[in-house]
């Protein structure tokens, strides 16, 4: 066991849409406006949140998730990443208890891992002292949870603050911050979540917000809770040793294709990977690599642009018929697919690897975490062979006519989800694997090492034809 001084704090809420996001956003602005080295974490396998804080904090965000990527790597994990900040500040996901089955990844759960004090965020707005017997709720539900303080969200007044803050003093709660209502600090959703920073402006919001936090939240306070967390005791990691030629694997990133987690590209990286960023939205060709990765993201949203880009549709099909290594998750799934309809029912052509169309559908389709067990050797794992990852979509696959179900190559049996089904799903044929499956490979490195293997033996017969 290794001991280490890492300044923490957790910021929870009571429920989704308390502001978490936000107010988590303005703080890391303002501890980095002090020169501040702050080190933001999610919790839970958003892929959104961290693009603001990432924005606001000058530093990647990191997802902490005990589904994704298990306890004993995610303390190492959580170490080395925090390991050169002044301070860290963790956001939570839903409301302080919640997660998957069983609790599985709440921010609770993740709290009392990294022992780190709670700061609850109580969204304030119609109601008065209500929100003190909402904190003293909270923080007897576990004893365990250390709720060290509250942010008070959206207070109307004067009189409105003072009211909820006396009534925590009795309570003996201390309320780190108290802020107003302003409509300027709302973020703009869809359909996922939160619109992603690739595809909006928001230095102006994130300015206000920041500002919005200097005057109301009491900031030396918050900073004194996170350097009195206690010294975190955190297993050793073994650090892989990886000797030889690299392989270059082609990351799709762009508006549409941007959920990708830093840990996960890490994973690839710390493999033997170069990552080459490419964009199928405006690139007209594919970079020199030797595989290629298309992720989640919102590629319904550009399909006529996805569409009219016919040269990298063809050069996508090309590197998939000389065998070259292709993994899609999600989005990437949907890109890989005949066609894709949209919520306004418009169809349009895609890259045409998979036999089947995607279609957006009102309600969300699949959601929660997902054990998917390979139905055959696939690109990633062997057949039998679990991965644990999550779902979360509104779209669904719809095999072609001439495509026969019983004959259709599954890739994976799923199992879970927020209502927990057994299903196939996914595509797996020779070098392509494509799923509605998202993966962290920091938690699947057996997974990264296979794909990174496949690119590198990609690369080698290339050179041998050359």
């Amino acid at each position: 066991m290794k001991s280490y001084a890492i300044p923490r704090v957790v910021i929870a809420g009571t429920n989704s849409g308390v502001g978490k996001t936000t107010i988590v956003a303005g703080l890391l602005a303002a501890f980095h406006e002090q020169g501040k080295a702050v080190q933001a974490f999610k919790v839970g396998p958003d892929y959104i949140d961290p693009g603001f804080h990432k924005l606001a904090s000058g530093r990647d965000c990191y997802n902490l998730d005990t589904w994704l990527v298990p306890p004993h790597k995610m303390k190492p994990f959580f170490a080395d990443m925090a390991g050169d900040a002044d301070l860290v500040i963790v956001e939570g996901v839903m409301g302080l208890y919640d997660g998957g089955r069983e609790g599985v990844s709440s921010t609770a759960e993740i709290a009392k891992s990294l022992d780190a004090p709670v700061i609850l965020v109580i969204d304030c707005k119609a109601m008065g002292e209500s929100a003190a017997a909402i904190a003293k709720g909270f923080k007897e539900y576990d004893p365990a949870v250390n709720l060290a303080g509250v942010l008070l969200n959206r207070i109307g007044s004067d009189n409105h603050e003072h009211m909820i803050r006396s009534a925590m003093e009795r309570l003996g709660i201390p309320v780190i911050g108290a802020i107003r209502r302003d409509e300027r600090m709302h973020s703009p959703e869809r359909h996922l979540g939160l619109t992603p920073v690739t595809e909006t402006d928001p230095q102006s919001a994130l300015t206000t917000i920041r500002e919005a936090v200097k005057v109301s939240v009491d900031l030396a306070a918050l900073a004194k809770l996170a350097e009195e967390a206690p010294v975190l005791m955190v297993p050793e990691a073994t650090v892989k040793t990886v000797t030889g030629e690299k392989a270059r694997i082609g990351v799709a990133y762009d508006e549409a294709f941007s959920f990708y987690y830093p840990a996960s590209l890490q994973a690839l990286a710390a493999e033997g990977a170069d990552l080459v960023y490419f964009s199928p939205l405006t690139d007209s060709e594919l970079p020199d690599v030797d595989a290629l990765f298309f992720g989640g993201g919102f590629p319904e949203m550009f399909l006529e642009t996805l569409s009219q880009n016919t040269t990298m549709a063809q050069a996508v099909r090309k590197a998939a018929a000389d065998g070259m290594p292709i993994y899609a998750e999600c989005g990437g799934l949907m890109y890989l697919c005949e066609a894709v309809t949209d919520f306004e029912d418009i169809t349009r052509p895609m890259v045409g690897l998979v036999p089947a169309k995607s279609v957006m559908q009102a309600k969300l389709q699949k959601v929660g975490y997902v054990t998917a067990t390979a139905l055959e050797d696939t690109l990633l794992a062997p057949k039998g062979e679990s991965l644990r990852g999550h779902e979360f979509h509104f779209s669904t696959m719809e095999l072609t006519e001439n495509a026969d179900e019983a004959d259709f190559p599954w890739a994976f049996q799923f199992e879970g989800g927020r209502k927990p089904q057994s299903y196939k799903g996914g595509y797996s044929k020779d070098n392509i694997l494509a799923s509605y499956l998202h993966l962290n490979f920091a938690g699947n490195e057996d997974a990264a090492e296979r794909f990174v293997a496949a690119a590198k033996a990609y690369r080698a017969k290339e050179a041998r034809h050359d």
